[in-house]
């Protein structure tokens, strides 16, 4: 990550809102007056199948409009997608990965290949059910990722998740979110 731009990659399977975790921390950062992008790889999406989102946060204009190649954060919504090449494609000692497993760190580490690269674990599948009572680990996803980077401000992603939830989906979605969100910040684990 430079201080002037950050790359953030997103791996999930149809369903699990990587499309909607890519916009919103994208959302964030326009609402922090930051520069911003967050759009979906499209292809033949479908329930289950690998799908990857994009999100880039500057504090300056972003004049790129293409895939990230070179991620300075991974955030992978189903471990079960960990040893895919394009998970780890472009990362290098610098990248950082949010992944969510029951794994420790240093298991997933293993397991991913990168030399070096710093990796954050947290459950968020767990924290999902517990609190929404479903398996959508996106905004336990986005609370562990900006744990990680600080990309965006805490404060500010659960004032835009009361928001846009709470007008869509009513009182009992928009807290059970906010919920995930703050358990997974304080849960996720680095190595």
């Amino acid at each position: 990550m430079t201080e002037e731009l950050t790359e953030i990659r997103w791996h999930g399977r149809g369903g699990q809102g990587g499309k909607t975790a890519a916009q919103l921390v994208a959302q964030v950062a326009l609402a922090e007056g930051k520069c911003s992008q967050g759009f979906p790889e499209y292809g033949p999406e479908r329930m289950g199948a690998p799908v990857r989102g994009f999100t880039r946060v500057s504090d300056r204009e972003i004049r790129l409009h293409c895939p990230i190649e070179r991620p300075d954060a991974v955030v992978v919504l189903d471990d079960t997608l960990v040893g895919m090449p394009e998970v780890t494609e472009g990362a290098d000692a610098e990248t950082l990965f949010v992944v969510n497993t029951r794994l420790t760190p240093g298991e997933m580490a293993a397991k991913l290949g990168v030399n070096g690269a710093t990796v954050f674990c947290v459950d968020a599948t767990k924290i999902s059910i517990d609190e929404l009572g479903r398996p959508m680990p996106n905004m336990p996803m986005v609370g562990a990722l900006i744990r990680a980077t600080g990309c965006i401000s805490l404060d500010v992603l659960k004032s835009e998740v009361e928001g846009k939830f709470l007008g869509k989906f009513g009182e009992r979605v928009a807290r059970g979110n906010v919920c995930a969100i703050e358990r997974a910040h304080e849960e996720v684990r680095s190595q």
